[in-house]
């Protein structure tokens, strides 16, 4: 497996204001994803059912319990189900996928069946169903995945009670659809993703600038919310609550009113979902004291370390390793070179915590039953996520570098979203 090398030179990030020009408006938002939705429709859909073996799958859901999956299937306006929402993906035997909705009102990219309402949709649907004949009818019930488990257990006991006998015996999960579908980038997305990672990267390096930081007056909680606001201002949605914490004297602090000093290491976890796509990104900065220019050397070389753990992942991220194999072999080998590894990498997409194969949780370094079982498969994006513990001679005790990158692989190769991390942020 060929591995990209890119790294990224602190004084080569362009800044936010930079970048704004290229961040899209709402209407160009949606004018982009509901293209690249049917795109999606057109060419993932099929790959995913045909490798599940499922030739027709069902998502059903009601207006405000939304399916997980379901707003990745519709435009990018429709923001909620309606009523009560049920979409049918049938496999054809010339390899295409027919669309179908069983709704009151239309869809766009779906034939809507339910024009007798007289009669009530879950009826519609079987009726269909039967007209259909498919081999295996799909349904969200999942143990392994939260977003294939959406259909709601009201919603499964009405579509079993309308449903045939034979028709019930052909239902089984639709797990591996929505996750194939879910973790799937195409092209246009693989393209997008450098230029949303790299404007995280950008907002991180002001946050942990001289611009943002005033050593002994700001706290990590003001670094934190800075960020938080910058995203809203940009438009973009964060999908959790952004961390910014303090490394002193080899110690973690995590009081958000605690005020940085020269001397610290920072540590920030940032995630926001532009474009439908999520990044996930954490970095390290270093409070320069008076008579330093750099970060000390012990310091760098706890960093390097951490990068090296890094790219044992990426050697061992190859398509058909399960997730549990990728993690089991990443640590055999960081152990041998002396590392002390803890790796807890993740799919993402869609979602910042996605789809896909788990790579290790950081308290089962042993393996994740389920979705660490999940094989690895190409053009899918993850979050090299990990730490590795340092000594770190001037502290005495061993330091947690904590980091985390955007990867994406495509074509059976490893790419840095944006480059990676390699250099301490400094602030005077």
């Amino acid at each position: 497996m060929n591995i990209s090398n890119q790294e990224f030179l602190l004084s080569e990030v362009p800044s936010v204001d930079e970048l704004k020009p290229k961040i899209l408006g709402y209407r160009q938002q949606e004018q982009v994803l509901d293209k690249w939705l049917v795109k999606r429709l057109d060419t993932v859909l099929p790959q995913v059912m045909k490798r599940a073996d499922i030739d027709c799958w069902l998502v059903i859901n009601n207006e405000y319990n939304e399916d997980p999956v379901f707003w990745t299937l519709t435009t990018y306006n429709q923001i909620t189900a309606r009523r009560l929402t049920i979409i049918l993906f049938h496999l054809n035997d010339e390899g295409k996928v027919e669309r179908y909705s069983v709704t009151r009102y239309p869809m766009i990219n779906y034939k809507q069946l339910w024009t007798d309402q007289s009669i009530s949709q879950m009826n519609c649907l079987a009726s269909f169903l039967k007209e259909l004949s498919p081999k295996r009818i799909g349904l969200d019930i999942s143990d392994d995945f939260a977003y294939a488990d959406g259909l709601s257990y009201s919603l499964f006991r009405q579509l079993y009670k309308a449903l045939d006998e034979e028709q019930k015996k052909k239902i089984v999960s639709a797990e591996n659809v929505v996750v194939g579908w879910l973790e799937t980038r195409i092209e246009e997305e693989m393209a997008a993703y450098n230029d949303i990672v790299q404007i995280a990267h950008a907002m991180i390096a002001e946050a942990f600038s001289n611009k943002v930081i005033h050593p002994a007056v700001t706290t990590a909680d003001d670094v934190k919310y800075w960020m938080m606001e910058k995203t809203r201002e940009l438009g973009f949605e964060p999908w959790f609550d952004y961390e910014v914490s303090i490394t002193r004297n080899g110690n973690k602090h995590f009081e958000g009113d605690e005020v940085i000093i020269p001397g610290d290491m920072l540590h920030c976890d940032v995630g926001f979902r532009y474009l439908n796509l999520c990044t996930d990104t954490q970095e390290l900065c270093y409070i320069l004291k008076e008579d330093e220019l750099d970060a000390p050397e012990d310091l760098k070389k706890a960093l390097a370390v951490g990068n090296r753990l890094q790219e044992i992942v990426v050697e061992q991220l190859k398509i058909g390793k399960t997730g549990n194999e990728v993690l089991a072999d990443s640590i055999a080998q960081a152990k041998s070179e002396g590392i002390n590894p803890c790796i807890y990498t993740h799919p993402l997409g869609f979602h910042g915590h996605a789809a896909g194969p788990t790579i290790g949780l950081w308290d089962h370094q042993e393996g994740v039953a389920g979705s660490g079982e999940y094989p690895v498969h190409d053009n899918t994006a993850y979050s090299l996520e990990l730490n590795a513990k340092v000594f770190v001679e001037r502290y005495n005790c061993d330091v947690q570098i904590s980091l985390e990158t955007d990867i994406l692989l495509r074509d059976a190769k490893v790419y840095y979203l944006a480059g990676r991390q390699t250099k301490f942020h400094l602030v005077k």
